[in-house]
């Protein structure tokens, strides 16, 4: 007769972390979900200072843009930085949530792309 119940009781514990897992990823999304217009309200007010700030940095200070990166604000650190060094612009982003450039305007220094926030 073959033992089985070693085997059950894994099968058994796999099951469970998969539905624990679930859960797990089922609040999380709900919490994501009820704070959507938080976020979207922080990302879109963080990635539109870095954009300016890094912009005004790179194009009008003549610094690079890594030293840039330097100014961007505590709790800031999701966002990155690219630059068009051609067309004079600063985008910056949070991935899969938020993405706003600036650009270099003569007479007006950095500004932001029209924003429909």
């Amino acid at each position: 007769m073959a033992n089985t119940s070693g085997r059950q009781n894994g099968s058994m514990g796999k099951r469970l972390a998969v539905i624990g897992l679930l859960i797990l990823v089922a609040l999380i999304a709900a919490v994501l979900w009820l704070n959507r217009a938080p976020i979207a309200g922080y990302s879109g007010v963080a990635t539109s200072y870095a954009a300016r700030v890094a912009c005004s940095c790179r194009f009008v200070a003549g610094r690079d843009l890594d030293d840039c990166s330097k100014d961007k604000l505590g709790g800031m650190e999701m966002v990155s930085l690219s630059e068009d060094a051609e067309a004079q612009s600063v985008t910056a982003t949070i991935p899969f949530v938020e993405s706003v450039t600036a650009t270099k305007r003569e007479g007006y220094g950095c500004v932001l792309e029209k924003w429909e926030g």
